[in-house]
C-alpha cells in the first residue's frame, strides 16, 4: 500500500503543478494583449466659448456728442467682454492641450 500511496502522491503533485502552470500561463497571456486607445481632444465648454463676438456699433454721419459718448461706452464694454471671453477660451485651450499631450507619456 505504501507504494500505491507514494505513486498517488506523485501523480497528485504533478497534476497540481500542471494546473498551477496552466493558470500562470493563462494570466500571462491575458496581459499581453494590446488594445489601441485613441485619445480625443475634449469638447469646448458650452456654446458661449465658441460664439463670435458681436460687431461694434458704428456712428451715423449726423451723430451728436451724446450719441458718440453712448456708442463709445457700448463699444468699450462689448470689446472688454469679448476680450475676457477670448482670454478665457485661450487659457482653457492651453490647459487642455498640456493635459492632452501629457496623457500619452
Amino acid at each position: 500500500m505504501s507504494q500505491d500511496h507514494e505513486r498517488q502522491r506523485r501523480v497528485s503533485t504533478v497534476l497540481m503543478v500542471g494546473v498551477v502552470a496552466l493558470l500562470v500561463l493563462a494570466m500571462c497571456s491575458g496581459c499581453s494583449t494590446v488594445v489601441s486607445v485613441t485619445a480625443r481632444f475634449p469638447e469646448p465648454p458650452g456654446k458661449l466659448a465658441t460664439q463670435c463676438c458681436p460687431d461694434l456699433q458704428k456712428l451715423k454721419d449726423d451723430s451728436r456728442l451724446s450719441d458718440v459718448s453712448r456708442t463709445v461706452t457700448i463699444n468699450y464694454s462689448t470689446y472688454y467682454e469679448c476680450a475676457v471671453k477670448v482670454d478665457t477660451w485661450q487659457e482653457w485651450y492651453n490647459i487642455q492641450k498640456i493635459i492632452f499631450e501629457g496623457a500619452g507619456k
